[in-house]
């Protein structure tokens, strides 16, 4: 097989721009830059937080707007439907609805705020320790986690309310007791994953100590399933607070909270609806802007959803 005779009238050169050579086709982003950008394309998402803010603004600004005060009682005007003058209505004792169910949000709130900020700095650092050091202190730990997460919730708060007195941080202490548990779980597994990549093996070939290669390195790299676990805590102890404060159990009168008011207006279901109308709706309205704006950092963060 013979070749085929080349010469140079057979090439031509390529132009070389040297200063479209060095452009960036594409500006580089980080993982949270790229995450913040997916999380906005979510529309659902993005309606939750505008509902949890307009929320957080209301609960510190919506008792003055109303020009009522969540306790005084006005008993001639009691069980007055929403109109003009009382927006949301009057509870049995004449109370103004629409300032008690702001000042009641800011409650539930404070307590799901506080009580799923405390599960995250405990559980965090119980899993993290747990999940790093493994072998027995990662059983001994976990066992003692496995015994709490199988003690009655319910007992706990009672317990709790027998010797202590009722108020919030009983009740954010009750939720606490137990409610790391799930993060301590989510946080050891993460990190047990984690600990076997090579930057962590570079780092502690570097002199890293194991303290600093598990909270500089580990846990940062962890945040995402943290951030996920902490939004969707938040709804489920607002939930809690609303269950006990239902039973009884909550915040102590004149604090008003949304359980406590559903509490208060049952008895009154029948012949004035919107008195458990209200709170209820508000519950219910903040569990679902949490939950949606967890789905949506779930999917914001996922790396496989990377592009």
């Amino acid at each position: 097989m013979t070749q085929p005779d080349l010469n140079s009238s057979d090439f031509e050169p390529i132009e070389y721009d040297e200063a479209e050579a060095e452009k960036i086709a594409s500006e580089t982003t980080s993982f949270w830059k790229d995450a913040w950008r997916r999380f906005k394309q979510n529309k659902l998402a993005l309606f939750g937080v505008v509902i949890i803010v307009l929320l957080g603004i209301l609960s510190l600004f919506g008792g003055p707007i109303s020009g009522y005060n969540y306790y005084s009682n006005d008993l001639i005007n009691s069980n007055k439907p929403p109109s003009g003058e009382h927006w949301f209505g009057t509870d049995q004792l004449g109370r103004d609805i629409f300032a008690r169910n702001w000042y009641g949000a800011k409650i539930s709130l404070f307590i799901g705020l506080s009580a799923a900020f405390l599960d995250l700095i405990i559980g965090v650092i119980w899993g993290a320790v747990a999940g790093f050091f493994g072998g027995k202190i990662d059983e001994y730990m976990m066992r003692i986690a496995d015994i709490l997460y199988g003690v009655p919730y319910l007992l706990v708060v009672i317990l709790l309310m027998v010797v202590l007195p009722q108020g919030l941080w009983t009740i954010i202490l009750a939720m606490t007791i137990t409610g790391w548990i799930n993060m301590a779980r989510i946080v050891r597994g993460q990190v047990m994953q984690l600990s076997n990549e090579e930057y962590v093996m570079a780092a502690q070939s570097l002199g890293a100590g194991k303290i600093r290669v598990l909270f500089r390195h580990l846990v940062p790299n962890t945040m995402g399933p943290i951030l996920v676990t902490l939004t969707l805590t938040i709804p489920n102890a607002i939930f809690t607070e609303a269950f006990l404060s239902y039973l009884g159990l909550g915040v102590p009168a004149p604090l008003a909270s949304w359980g406590t008011m559903s509490n208060d207006a049952l008895p009154y279901l029948q012949f004035q609806p919107y008195q458990l109308f209200f709170p209820s709706f508000f519950i219910v309205l903040t569990m679902l802007a949490f939950n949606v704006i967890g789905d949506g950092m779930r999917d914001a963060l996922d790396p496989k959803e990377r592009s």
